[in-house]
């Protein structure tokens, strides 16, 4: 299973999601390679921040061959979790082109809302090629207690893929594990932030099965 968080859109939590989504993963006994796919290197940069024993491995892979290059990288392992680039085209493409699964994450604003389009247009080009590509939005960073998730999956109701039911909270309990270069499910066990977490990849499991 190749799972990928993309959007052309910068600043929406893709490598928190995709950090904390191999975390879970491999708790579970799954064999999981994080691939970080942006120039900027923000996994990589996570990863070289640890003090402790790696969780998973982690690959930086910038480049528009991703799709072919990664059936190699990819072998004994369970799970490839693919952390994308904002504003890359070619390289975004190449991550739907090696994905089963595309995650785009998406704040509650209208700004990403409008933003979404150039990522559904890009895997729309895809599906000629992959007519069996899953995708789906993820709600990342909302305000707790807030509406403003709800208003946001009404607004994403007008493109053509789903939006998944589990939201993730803006939580300082995430910034201050990705600084030590670790998870919230190491820093903070019992945080909301993990349990939300968890029942993302819970419903990512469903959705793929």
């Amino acid at each position: 299973m190749i799972i990928s968080f993309l959007n052309q859109k910068g600043g929406v939590g893709k490598t928190t999601l995709a950090i904390h989504v191999a975390d879970a993963l491999s708790r579970r006994n799954q064999r999981v390679l994080l691939v970080d796919a942006d120039p900027q290197g923000s996994a990589l940069d996570w990863a070289a921040a640890r003090e402790k024993a790696p969780l998973f491995p982690v690959a930086g892979l910038p480049r528009p061959s991703i799709h072919k290059e990664l059936p190699t990288l990819a072998l004994g392992y369970d799970v490839v979790i693919i952390d994308g680039p904002p504003r890359v085209y070619d390289v975004a493409r190449s991550a739907i082109m090696a994905s089963n699964l595309v995650l785009v994450p998406v704040q509650p604003s209208p700004y990403d809302v409008w933003a979404a389009k150039e990522i559904i247009d890009l895997m729309q080009e895809a599906t000629v090629f992959k007519p069996n590509l899953k995708s789906a939005f993820a709600i990342n960073r909302k305000i707790v207690n807030t509406a403003l998730g709800r208003d946001v999956v009404e607004a994403l109701a007008a493109y053509p893929i789903p939006v998944l039911k589990t939201a993730i909270c803006q939580r300082v309990a995430l910034a201050e594990s990705a600084a030590q270069g670790q998870t919230v499910f190491e820093t903070a066990p019992d945080h909301p932030a993990g349990k939300e977490l968890l029942a993302l990849v819970d419903e990512i499991r469903e959705f793929t099965a």
